[in-house]
């Protein structure tokens, strides 16, 4: 049962409530919120300046309201699950990785002596996204995003998979049309990224995106560059290595899911 102020304090507090001790205030300010009969009961006891004051907020509002813009539209319902997926922070290194993929593509075709440069690079394609995708310095929200409860391995993962689903298709399809094997170029493109994620828990996804990618290219695009030979890891054979090096690697990632969500973590 709710009890209602008193009409003496009712009256001190539309008076300003200089009558009324800090509890009492109080006690009547968490009242009012919840109880019209009482809120009546101050409008009536208001002094008249209050309500010429209230009448003049009241319109000042209305004539703002009036010259000011139209209220935005509701959000549709596709628009929250495009803000988890869709990260604009990304769009210009997904756009880059592609560009370097269609060219190197050309430079395989203007060079058949060489072994495939989309076959070396596939490996390492994502790994500019994946850093960006979980970078304070590259995305503009990054410090805001990190301190919500949706921050960690779900969101990094959800960012990944929004880089993967601009890259494979177009590496399947410059696959396809240059005759190089799919499984040769996806599987390590996976475990690459699966390794970034694994190592980022541990050191940060960029750092781990720069010594995997660096790595790759100095023990293997550089020497098959030399010898114009196709290295041992890139043969048919190694396909398996590859699906088990990506499984172990997820793996390893999921295990470490707690780091992403610690604010000392390299973000």
């Amino acid at each position: 049962m709710t009890i209602h102020p008193s009409s003496a304090a009712i009256a001190e507090y539309a008076a300003g409530g200089r009558g009324l001790d800090e509890a009492a205030v109080w006690s009547v300010e968490i009242h009012l919120e919840a109880c019209e009969q009482c809120r009546a009961r101050l409008a009536d006891r208001a002094a008249g300046d209050t309500l010429v004051l209230l009448d003049r907020v009241a319109a000042a509002l209305d004539r703002e309201i009036a010259a000011g813009p139209a209220p935005v539209q509701r959000a549709r319902r596709w628009a929250a699950p495009r803000r988890r997926w869709l990260v604009v922070a990304l769009a210009p290194w997904a756009t880059m990785t592609v560009a370097v993929l269609l060219c190197a593509s050309v430079l395989t075709r203007l060079l058949p002596d060489l072994p495939s440069l989309v076959l070396l690079l596939a490996p390492v394609a994502p790994l500019p996204a994946v850093a960006a995708a979980w970078s304070r310095r590259l995305d503009p929200a990054g410090e805001l995003i990190s301190s919500t409860p949706v921050a960690g391995l779900t969101m990094l993962l959800r960012r990944t998979l929004g880089v993967l689903a601009v890259i494979v298709p177009v590496l399947a399809l410059i696959g396809a049309g240059t005759g190089t094997s799919l499984a040769l170029m996806l599987l390590p493109c996976l475990a690459f990224t699966a390794g970034t994620l694994a190592f980022g828990a541990l050191i940060g996804v960029p750092r781990a995106a720069a010594g995997l990618g660096a790595l790759w290219t100095l023990a293997v695009v550089v020497p098959t560059l030399i010898t114009e030979d196709l290295p041992v890891v890139l043969r048919p054979g190694s396909a398996a290595v590859w699906a088990l090096a990506t499984a172990v690697l997820a793996g390893a990632a999921v295990r470490r899911a707690d780091d992403f969500r610690r604010l000392t973590s390299h973000y």
